[in-house]
This record gives structure tokens, sequence and C-alpha cells, in this order.
């Protein structure tokens, strides 16, 4: 049976990975060769996975780290192809940050403060939700 369009609601859930180092808080972007933009790691929910599920799956497929869920930071909605999208993100601390490697999906991954978060994000929507994080 085909989906109808008019009642689909893409699930999709991720997370602001944060680290310390010495006294500087810094925050994971990843790379999307397919789209050639920086982003924060998020990712569709699988079939009954849970909203916190997926955000640690999809964090820990997009960034390799080992991370623990903390607080909602909020959402994100908007159309992809004229279907609704919603995206739950998480704030993460990153207890474990070994290499990754480049793949088509992630290419680089990359630790920024937040003001260089606010340059580097490409959506305008991820650059809201973390200014509001931050206020």
């Amino acid at each position: 049976m085909k989906e109808n369009p008019n009642t689909t609601v893409i699930e999709a859930a991720g997370g602001i990975v944060w680290r310390k180092t010495g006294d500087v808080k810094k925050l994971a972007l990843v790379h999307r060769p397919k789209y050639d933009d920086w982003t924060l790691p998020k990712g569709k929910l699988e079939k009954g996975e849970s909203w916190q599920d997926a955000a640690l799956r999809e964090v820990e497929e997009e960034t390799n780290c080992k991370v623990e869920l903390e607080n909602f930071a909020g959402s994100l909605s908007y159309t992809v192809q004229g279907i609704p999208k919603v995206v739950l993100f998480w704030n993460m601390k990153a207890v474990k940050i070994p290499p990754r490697a480049a793949d088509e999906e992630v290419d680089n991954v990359i630790w920024v403060t937040p003001e260089e978060a606010l340059e580097k994000l490409d959506y305008t929507s991820e650059k809201i939700l973390l200014a509001r994080r931050l206020s």
C-alpha cells in the first residue's frame, strides 16, 4: 500500500553534541558531501524506535562519538519535497571521541565553539536552535 503524502510526516532526531576542552565548550558539526553542507548530526527514526534512541544512534553513526543524553534542546520543522519533516534535538555530552573515517554520508566532523558554529552552519533554523540554547 502506498503512503498518502498528505498524512506522512518524516520523523528525525539528532543532537547538539558538546565537549569541554579546558574552559572552552565546543560542539560537533558534520559535513555531508551529498549536500555540501555543515549541519548538526541527525537522521530519520527507524520503525519502532523512540526519538531519544534515534538521536543517540544517529549521532553515533554521523560522529562516531559515544554520548550521554542530556536535556531536550528543541525542535525544527520544514518540508522535504513537499512532505513535512520534524526533527527533535537533545543536548548531548561526548564521553568518547574516536576518529571517524569519511564515507558518502559524512566526510568530516569538526569541533567548534558556539560562535564558530553560528557562522559555519548552513541552515538558519539550526542557527536559531543553537542561538536559543545559548541565550
